[in-house]
């Protein structure tokens, strides 16, 4: 019997490239998986979910390549974010890692915090008080923080925190937007990086990565070994939609 030995290793590699090259096509062009480090998105997302982000929403640019590579100029089959779109980004001049935030301003759009409150365009958006936000330090315990309901002027409504109305980033001058920019902030207010501050700034529509869709798996991050995830999985969070 001939060896088919080389033949079958060729066809294996063949079929493991291709394979690579429709999963890297499908990253590019339709759905990213990406998973949340840090708790700036509480409540509407925890650290340990991972979700699914939409590459096409927004069209594409440099930043929809893998490394960022800059093959492309501009943005091309650019469409714009709505207020309220929960999306991944790059920081200006910081292609290294990627944040995600809630979309808040639109290209000319002034926007301003003053106690706490948001306004756009010099109107308070409207905040109601619910019930606290159970929150779990790195000690086990069990702490409480103000929860709103912020609903912004296009309708879309989510959940924030503040620790209170005075903090740091809780009055700031007015903000406004430049062409083909946006404004970005976390739901925890008092806890995220985000427009406010020097360093991030206005995001350019070409460093918008992709919106955010749908959690497809969350953990509590108690448990690091594979078998011992069924008592740390948040069933109540998988497949569930961001809004």
């Amino acid at each position: 019997m001939p060896n088919n030995q080389p033949n079958s290793t060729v066809e294996a590699l063949k079929t493991a490239l291709i394979a690579g090259v429709i999963a890297l096509a499908i990253r590019t062009v339709a759905y990213e998986p990406f998973n949340i480090p840090s708790g700036s998105m509480i409540p509407t997302l925890l650290v340990g979910d991972y979700l699914f982000v939409s590459k096409f929403s927004y069209g594409y640019s440099q930043h929809s390549l893998p490394f960022s590579l800059p093959l492309i100029s501009g943005r091309i089959f650019s469409r714009d974010p709505e207020r309220g779109d929960v999306v991944v980004l790059k920081l200006p001049g910081d292609d290294s890692a990627d944040y995600i935030k809630r979309i808040i301003g639109l290209p000319v759009d002034r926007i301003q915090v003053k106690n706490g409150i948001l306004h756009i365009n010099e109107e308070p958006v409207q905040r109601e008080r619910i019930d606290d936000y159970l929150v779990r330090d790195e000690s086990g315990n069990v702490m409480r923080e103000r929860q709103y309901r912020e609903t912004l002027p296009n309708g879309r409504s989510s959940n924030i925190l503040e620790i209170g109305d005075s903090e740091p980033a809780d009055n700031t001058p007015v903000y406004t937007v430049p062409p083909d920019h946006f404004f970005a902030m976390g739901n925890n207010r008092d806890n995220s990086r985000d427009s406010r501050f020097r360093g991030v700034g206005f995001i350019p529509r070409e460093n918008l990565v992709g919106r955010a869709e749908f959690l497809f798996f969350s953990i509590d991050g108690s448990a690091w070994r594979m078998w011992e995830w069924p008592k740390t999985v948040r069933f109540d969070r998988l497949f569930t939609r961001i809004r």
